[in-house]
């Protein structure tokens, strides 16, 4: 296999999740500040433009992180990271889902539309207008989440999941873009804290 590799809080995640689960993978790098992710022979892998992807060794290319990380987790069973049964995938997925729309993609929207808009303004559909907004939506909804994670060590409570990793590596980046963490919902900041601290999070940015 081939993990196509880029800067971002998109590849991060899987390199994350591969730490955790003690996964060595051979890494090729993409150079997305030049656009590279949106030419041949990467656009052939992955039409949609984006990194990362992984390439299985009968030539298949998976991209979308989460779908990724779930056929990693499947394909090496050991240290799960989605779940063992009905029930905990099920929840994962939940937690997984609640994470990238609600608060990853209105963060990275934000940024793109703001900070980031001259890299992304001939990429994409850019709405500068939108940018505050979805900035607020992603804040929101982490206060929202502040209230669920109270007497959590994780968001599916004891259980390290694929959820921790995906709003871990977002909330990190969104830190370093102008979208800290509001000191006050003090059950995220904790949470943030001991998953900054795992190695898997120094090894991965």
């Amino acid at each position: 296999m081939k993990f196509y590799n880029s800067i971002g809080p998109n590849p991060r995640v899987v390199k994350m999740f591969m730490k955790e689960k003690g996964i060595e993978i051979p890494f090729e790098e993409v150079d997305l500040l030049k656009g590279d992710n949106r030419r041949e022979p990467y656009l052939a892998k992955n039409p949609a433009g984006q990194m990362p992807a992984l390439e299985l060794d009968n030539g298949t290319v998976i991209a979308e992180i989460t779908a990724i990380c779930e056929y990693l987790d499947e394909a090496f069973p050991a240290n799960p990271l989605v779940g063992t049964t009905a029930e905990e995938r099920a929840e994962t997925r939940m937690w997984t889902r609640r994470v990238d729309l609600n608060i990853c993609e209105p963060l990275t929207s934000g940024f793109r539309y703001a900070e980031g808009l001259g890299l992304f303004k001939d990429r994409m559909r850019c709405l500068p207008e939108a940018a505050a907004g979805l900035k607020a939506i992603a804040q929101d909804k982490i206060t929202w989440l502040d209230k669920q994670l109270s007497g959590r060590e994780f968001l599916a409570g004891k259980r390290l999941t694929l959820a921790d990793i995906l709003l871990f590596c977002f909330l990190d980046f969104g830190a370093s873009v102008g979208q800290p963490l509001n000191p006050e919902n003090k059950n995220v900041v904790a949470w943030y804290e001991r998953m900054k601290a795992r190695p898997s999070a120094a090894a991965s940015a």
